[in-house]
Parts: structure tokens; sequence; C-alpha cells
């Protein structure tokens, strides 16, 4: 029996579990669930209603508000004058948009990406019998549970000036006085493997839940059929933990595109602009240059992107569950 077979058998258990179909076949009602009353369908939108009124109002309100801002010349005091959409023309043809918005997808694409890769081979790892392998788990959880004032002000005192201890171990090494948060291109890559160390131990998490779900007795079957660790890692592993890894994208892309604290605690957005990544950018726009308009213009475009990605991501899981 074939590699392929024993991923075509796999599949099809998983499709028998998800439609409620078990070795026997279905039970005696053939798998379908009686419809819900009219009554029963009022008392549930009865005992809904008061939720989803309260979720509208608080989150509906400030958006409402912030988009009626963004077509408004106005600022943090002043409402202002309809400028129509002009504040999205402004910001749309700006070159300091678009330098912030190549940072942010680089920085995206590394935090998402990059996280992925480490927490996926560290829960790998720790999914065999490591020793003490909870208190292992526990220490790497530490760049997630500390807070990121504490873990900024870490790096700050490790990189940003002269006299810290990475510049000086450069210095012994024979590089010179290399100065990370300084220079545009190392202040980019400081900040993006920052993100990641702070990132990897949800991606572990995650992958560590989907990787526990998977049943044991699929890698035996696939050794059997002379199967490599490669091959089951590939064909077997990817696709049965698929749908948990595409629900960690889309979170860990809105973290990163969303996340002021790593950038503006770390570099401040320098040096000149270069990781000024789009939320940073929002927040000068509007409490710095108390263009609010504007400001409120460039969170709504991270927002559409935000929500076409995710979309995008969420189809992909769809092929995934569709057997």
């Amino acid at each position: 029996m074939s590699v392929d077979s024993t991923v075509t058998r796999v599949n099809a258990g998983i499709k028998r579990a998800r439609s409620g179909v078990g070795v026997a076949g279905p039970g005696r009602t053939g798998g379908r669930s009686r419809p819900m009353s009219k009554r029963g369908s009022t008392t549930l939108v009865l005992l809904v209603a008061p939720s989803v009124l309260l979720l509208a109002l608080i989150n509906g309100y400030p958006l409402v508000y912030a988009a009626l801002q963004s077509v408004r010349d106005g600022t943090l005091i002043a409402v202002g004058s309809l400028v129509g959409l002009d504040n999205y023309v402004s910001v749309l043809t700006s070159e300091r948009f678009w330098s912030s918005a190549g940072f942010t997808i680089i920085f995206t694409l590394v935090g998402v990406f990059g996280s992925w890769a480490v927490g996926l081979g560290l829960a790998l790892l720790l999914h065999t019998r490591v020793p003490a392998r909870g208190l292992i788990k526990v220490l790497l959880l530490l760049p997630w549970v500390v807070p990121i004032v504490v873990s900024s002000t870490a790096w700050n005192w490790l990189l940003a000036t002269p006299d810290s201890p990475i510049p000086q171990l450069a210095d012994a090494l024979g590089f010179g006085r290399v100065l990370f948060l300084a220079d545009p291109t190392l202040a980019a890559i400081t900040v993006c493997v920052f993100k990641v160390w702070i990132s990897f131990p949800f991606m572990m998490l995650m992958s560590s839940a989907a990787l526990a779900s998977v049943d044991t007795t699929v890698y035996e079957a696939a050794e059997m059929d002379g199967a490599s660790r490669w091959q089951q890692f590939t064909r077997m592993t990817l696709p049965l933990i698929a749908r948990s890894t595409y629900i960690s994208w889309i979170l860990m892309t809105i973290f990163c595109v969303n996340d002021f604290p790593t950038i503006y605690l770390l570099t401040g957005g320098g040096p000149v602009d270069a990781t000024n990544s789009l939320i940073v950018l929002a927040y000068r726009t509007v409490f710095q240059d108390f263009q609010t308009g504007q400001g409120v213009a460039i969170a709504f475009l991270m927002t559409i992107t935000l929500v076409f990605v995710s979309v995008l991501l969420f189809r992909q899981m769809k092929k995934v569950d569709t057997p």
C-alpha cells in the first residue's frame, strides 16, 4: 500500500467523522437532525438579540464615527469640514504611505512565516520524548508571556548603544561597532527578528494543539508502507494540521499589521522611517501631525486589506475542509 492510499484512507476517515458517520454507518436518524420549531427559533433569536445589539453598539458606533472622520478635514479637537475622498487621495499619493506599506508587508511576512516555522519546529521537537519537556515548554513561552515593554527594554539594552553587549561582542569579533538600531537596514532586520522572537510561542502552542489531535496510528501505517520522515511531514502532517495552520496565519497577520508597541517601543519608526509601519504612521498622522482625517483613512485602508487577506485565507481553509 502506497503513501497516497494511506492519505486517502485517513481523509476518508476524517470525512466520516465530520459528517457524523461512524464505522458502522449513520445512526437511527440517518445523520440528519430534526429541524428546529418556529417557537424554538424565536426563543433563540430573543436570547441572542441583546448580545448582538450590545456588540453592534460597542463596535458599530466607533466604526461609523471613524468613517465620518476619514472624510473630514478635522483635528483632535475640531470636527472639520467635509472633504469627501480627498484624505484617501492624499494618503494614496504619499510616498511616505507606500514606504510604510512596504515595510508593513515585509514585517508581516517575516512575522507570520518566521514565527510559524520556528513554532512548528519546536512543536515537532516537543512532540517527541524530550527530557523535561514540560519545563522546556514553559521556558519557551516566556517571550510571549513577558510584557512587551519589558522585552523591548531588554532588547534596547542589548542593541541600542555602542556600549551595549551585542555591539561590543561584534567589535570583539572584528565586525566593528555595529549600531543595530541606527542603521536603517539593520534596524528593519532587528525589528523583524524581535517580532519572530515574541510571536513564536503562540505558533508553537497552535501547532502543538494541532499535532496532539493527529492519530499516531497514521504514522505507524505510513512507516509500514515505507514512507520516509520527510514524506510523512509534507504529505501527512502538514495536510492534517492545515486548518489550524490557516487559523494561526490569519490571527498572526492581524497581530502583525496592527502591532504598534513592538515597533514604537523598539525604534519609534526610525531611523529615517525605515521601520515605520502603517499603524505607526497612522498614529503619527493623528497625534503628532494632528491630521485626524488622513490618519483614520490610513487605518481604514489597513482594515480593508486585512479583511481581504482574511477572506483569502478562509477560502483556503474551506478548501482544506472540503474532502
